[in-house]
């Protein structure tokens, strides 16, 4: 059946309608393609932007200022993942507050962990309401803060790794076209390139940076050590060539700029130098780096070598448990004072043995370099001490030979003689001949403290048979044994007794009456004093061996009766008769020395009278029995304390 016929006004109207309809079609198309075109123009622009950036800080502002502008939401975010794998907001770009844009969401929660494990865009018209999204608590306490309804998020990909995620974000609920999506995730394609580019670029130029810094420090290290090394080339010339501890610390000071002090293991100082300036003003600061504490009287330009006594009461410059740590621990300690000075202490010890200290006192606080420069300056330093002591104990080692030589009965041989005088000792001159005695040092710490002495006298000292002996020449005897005393004793630092006696015949012979004499004068009490051997002429019955017969004849005239009675039947009437005269004939304090009863006391005075005659204890009589009781008890001394040395 045919449709009736139209009219033609009703074909009119048709073509009218169709053609409206496709004209609407047509601008709508139009204005789709115009709005799609001016979207990828702004991608197109916003992409080659990002890739002129370098900077990671400003790619991320970069990429959110642009994100907001993109899309046209309220606000916009990135989040990147840290090491732990939290999304950590690193940019912003909209109305947003501070405890949102620094908010941390943990791995897997919220619609960032939705688009990070799925690697895909993901959106919600409403976030509160959204289900299936695992919320983490302290996020949703934003949400409301910040009026966030509509979000959308988009993975920033790294090759099959998302590295974080960009999000828009509305405070009205509504959904996100499909366009909207696929511009956002393109844009964020772009983004991860640049902000991957921008962190590669980052790396490389820390990676610059470090060799940049590993070059200098590698140039600065061979500067240090080819500074080091001509230093020690330096140093070990001057010691080789015959250098001292002076030419060392002269040399650390150019190079140290700080005064440089030098002291050997009694605490004395041996050199200083210090970093004065030159005339021409070049060195105008040098001044600055000599403490506060140095003497004006040691100050000038060229120091020469102090000497021990002229320094012995100058301050320390370095605190005394600083150096005690340095020689503990065998390296170079630093300490600031409170005058300002940095003050460097490396102890000189070759061998584990202690021989001083080397110290660098200055404003500016040591460097790696300036502490390795002292600990091998103290090595150095080391070196010279030990050939300094093996030259000196050598030259005592043939000393003490000399002595020896000279202290035997056989004649000196003309080579002896010769090897004397060139040590400036003419052996016909040494005429007097000294002993020293000091209990709480040994020999030889005594021979050591004397050697000094006798190499200013032109003698000699060494040790002979246990005793330390001296040969030297004097005109009065007395005084070189005070003197000698004096000195001995502020170097010891306790009591000494020091007997001296002209040489008459045989040099032994000396020795022996000299050493028995020190014998008589500590049995008499003394134990601090320089006398010579004349000054006790009146007991030389006791400690001269060729006079014992005489002694011997005295005794048995004297108490030789006492003597007799007390070997055969073992009493005490010598000893009683000694501590009556020692308290001058008081009975109560003499019988309170003897620990006995005053009636035995009684008795056995009996028995003297009874053994002596009744007048024993007259003026004369007692005078005689007095002296004889004391050298009978000086002999017991004398020969109880050393074998005789005489033959």
């Amino acid at each position: 059946m045919n449709p009736p016929p139209q009219s033609s006004a009703e074909s009119s109207t048709a073509r009218t309608g169709s053609d409206a309809a496709d004209a609407t079609a047509e601008g709508e198309l139009a204005a789709y393609r115009l709005r799609r075109e001016r979207e990828l123009n702004s991608l197109y622009t916003t992409a080659r932007s990002l890739t002129a950036l370098g900077e990671v800080d400003e790619v991320l502002h970069s990429i959110v200022r642009h994100a907001h502008e993109l899309i046209g939401s309220d606000f916009a975010y990135l989040s990147l993942l840290d090491a732990e794998g939290y999304l950590t907001v690193r940019a912003s770009a909209g109305t947003i507050s501070s405890e949102f844009s620094s908010g941390r969401m943990p791995p897997g929660t919220g619609l960032g962990g939705r688009v990070i494990e799925s690697g895909v865009p993901f959106w919600v018209s409403n976030y509160r309401e959204a289900q299936g999204l695992p919320h983490d608590p302290t996020f949703d306490l934003l949400v409301p803060r910040e009026g966030l309804m509509a979000l959308l998020g988009v993975p920033l990909m790294v090759g099959e790794r998302a590295i974080g995620a960009l999000f828009a974000a509305d405070r009205t609920e509504r959904p996100f076209e499909k366009d909207e999506v696929a511009l956002f995730s393109a844009f964020a394609g772009h983004a991860a390139v640049a902000l991957n580019n921008a962190r590669l670029y980052e790396e490389s130029r820390v990676s610059l940076r470090r060799l940049e810094d590993a070059y200098r420090t590698i140039e600065d290290q061979v500067t240090t050590m080819e500074r080091a090394a001509a230093v020690h080339e330096a140093l070990t010339h001057a010691v080789l060539t015959g250098g001292g501890s002076g030419d060392i610390a002269q040399l650390l000071v150019e190079h140290l700029r700080g005064t440089v002090t030098v002291r050997d293991r009694d605490d004395a100082v041996l050199a200083i130098r210090f970093p004065r300036g030159r005339a021409d003003g070049a060195d105008a600061d040098a001044d600055q780096n000599v403490p506060p504490d140095m003497p004006a009287d040691v100050l000038p330009d060229t120091l020469p070598d102090v000497s021990r006594d002229a320094t012995r009461d100058m301050p320390s410059d370095v605190p005394r448990d600083v150096c005690e740590e340095a020689r503990d621990t065998g390296r170079c300690v630093s300490t600031q004072g409170a005058d300002g000075y940095f003050r460097s202490v490396v102890a000189v010890r070759p061998g584990g043995n202690h021989f001083g200290f080397l110290s660098l006192a200055r404003r500016a606080a040591p460097e790696p370099a300036d502490v390795r420069m002292l600990e091998r300056s103290a090595q150095i330093m080391g070196l010279l001490f030990l050939m300094r002591d093996a030259r000196a104990e050598a030259e005592e080692r043939v000393r003490g030979e000399l002595l020896m030589e000279l202290m035997s009965r056989s004649p000196l041989h003309p080579a002896q003689r010769d090897r004397a005088l060139a040590r400036g000792v003419d052996v016909d001159h040494l005429d007097v001949l000294v002993v020293v005695d000091c209990p709480e040092r040994t020999a030889s710490e005594v021979v050591r403290q004397l050697k000094p002495l006798s190499t200013e006298r032109s003698g000699l000292a060494g040790e002979y048979l246990g005793r330390a002996t001296m040969l030297l020449h004097a005109d009065d005897v007395e005084d070189v044994a005070r003197t000698l005393h004096r000195r001995l004793r502020r170097t010891l630092g306790v009591p000494v007794l020091v007997v001296a006696d002209r040489i008459a015949g045989e040099r032994s012979r000396a020795f022996t009456l000299t050493q028995r004499c020190v014998k008589v004068i500590r049995s008499l009490g003394e134990n601090d004093r320089g006398a010579s051997a004349q000054q006790y002429g009146m007991y030389a019955l006791a400690f001269d061996p060729d006079r014992s017969g005489d002694l011997d004849r005295f005794l048995a005239d004297s108490i030789g009766t006492l003597l007799e009675y007390d070997r055969r039947r073992s009493t005490g009437l010598v000893a009683t008769a000694t501590a009556y005269f020692a308290h001058s004939g008081n009975l109560s304090r003499t019988a309170r020395a003897l620990h006995v009863h005053l009636n035995t006391l009684l008795k056995r005075l009996d028995r003297i009278g009874s053994l002596l005659g009744e007048d024993w204890r007259s003026p004369d009589s007692a005078l005689r029995l007095q002296l004889a009781l004391r050298l009978h008890e000086l002999r017991a001394a004398v020969d109880a304390s050393a074998p005789d040395t005489s033959g």
